[in-house]
């Protein structure tokens, strides 16, 4: 088929099409309570009773598709505390389920039960109208989680079932940087046609096109505490060196295009009489291209050097770096997302891809090799704050679209193998 021949195909529906459709849709009531059940349990992502608390009613729902379901303990997220100390955190289990891993045709879908939420901060759901609930992670991205298991769900009671694989990925830990869950993204991902990530639509009904890189540094200065009044020259100020960084790192803002530093954060200290000897610089960083993460990523070793060079008596070390390589546009995200688009028009939907500088599991996905697209999850906005709200009507929208994009990848209308292969053209 030529493209435009392709376009129309996409943009019409089968009758398999149409089954899938009338299931996803006669499951729109369920679907709603299962979100609202999921979103009244607190699974901030340092609340480990509550994450331990959702996931085995995760796993059950999983158990409702034709796969081996199953929860794997990761290794403790290894993290920098106010005394510059390693500290180790165990989050909750990665869920997964594989299904049909010899098929000729595989996809990777990928998504999160934590929520940026500590326990008793957002506790309830509102709703606030015109068919939006608010509530925590109603968004983000429990109503994801729930779209993508009824779109496979309705997937496998079609006929195509045996020409798909898949494996699910659930992560406990997405919302702090998939540090442990990482490992088992990317063994899911790489051997992947084609991935799907549930995180929900942009605020303005967009999805994700490109993502930027995200990098996270903790910079521990160590000085040499001294009286204040007595003796300050004996002393050497952590937190003088991490201020001068500071104003290094931002100093770096606008020297390369589309390249971002953001100092959040500086611990330590003592008394006001104490010159301190510990300081803790917390950095973010965001860049669109692989070189220009690894421009940022020297850029704050230089800086680092200058300050140490500059103070004689200070010391430091540092943890991070770029946890999230960025996922830029490539001739193979440019025709998923194309066929996505005319997948869209089969369901009225004008569906469009804006860039962003946010980051989640797709930049893992895409790492591993796996041009994916990451915002299939419901409508909605304000994630991230207790204004989060979600369109109720669009959990049985989402699904739809992710049945059919599932429907087509298996039948050859979405050509995976062929997309995957200009992957390693970009």
């Amino acid at each position: 088929m030529n493209a435009v021949t392709d376009m129309i195909s996409l943009s019409a529906l089968s009758e398999e099409d149409k089954a899938v459709l009338e299931t996803v849709k006669s499951r729109q009531d369920f679907m709603l309570e299962r979100v609202k059940s999921w979103s009244l349990i607190n699974t901030g992502s340092l609340n480990a009773d509550g994450l331990n608390e959702l996931y085995p009613l995760i796993l059950e729902a999983l158990s409702e598709l034709d796969a081996n379901v199953e929860a794997l303990t990761t290794e403790p997220i290894e993290e920098i505390n106010n005394k510059g100390e390693k500290e180790y955190f165990q989050t909750g289990p990665v869920l997964r389920a594989q299904a049909r891993l010899d098929a000729p045709l595989r996809v990777v879908m990928t998504g999160h039960y934590d929520t940026v939420f500590p326990p008793g901060t957002f506790t309830e759901i509102k709703d606030l109208g015109e068919g939006k609930l608010n509530g925590p992670g109603l968004a983000d991205m429990k109503g994801g989680l729930t779209v993508m298991i009824d779109a496979m769900r309705a997937f496998e009671a079609g006929p195509f079932k045996d020409k798909l694989g898949y494996e699910i990925i659930l992560t406990p830990d997405e919302e702090t940087g998939n540090f442990a869950s990482s490992p088992f993204l990317h063994a899911a991902a790489k051997d992947a046609h084609i991935g799907l990530t549930f995180e929900p639509a942009m605020d303005c009904d967009s999805l994700a096109g490109a993502r930027k890189g995200s990098g996270i540094w903790d910079i521990v200065f160590h000085g040499k505490a001294s009286h204040a009044g007595r003796a300050p020259e004996a002393g050497r100020s952590a937190i003088w060196a991490a201020a001068d960084l500071s104003l290094r790192i931002e100093a770096l803002n606008g020297q390369r295009e589309g390249v971002t530093f953001n100092v959040g954060k500086i611990d330590g200290g003592n008394a006001v009489n104490i010159v301190p000897d510990l300081g803790i610089l917390r950095l973010g960083a965001r860049a669109p291209t692989p070189d220009d993460a690894d421009w940022a990523d020297s850029a704050v070793k230089a800086a680092l050097k200058d300050v140490l060079d500059s103070r004689d008596g200070i010391k430091a070390h540092t943890h991070g770096g770029f946890y999230r390589p960025p996922k830029p546009r490539n001739a193979a995200q440019d025709q998923l997302l194309s066929d996505v688009q005319a997948t869209g028009k089969a369901l009225g939907l004008e569906l469009q891809f804006k860039d962003t500088g946010g980051v989640c599991e797709g930049n893992n996905v895409f790492a591993a090799g796996t041009p994916n697209v990451d915002t299939l999850g419901v409508r909605g906005g304000r994630i991230h704050s207790d204004e989060e709200y979600f369109v109720v009507e669009s959990l049985s929208e989402r699904a739809g679209l992710a049945a059919l994009l599932l429907n087509r990848i298996a039948d050859g209308r979405i050509n995976a193998p062929e997309i995957k292969k200009l992957m390693g053209q970009s």
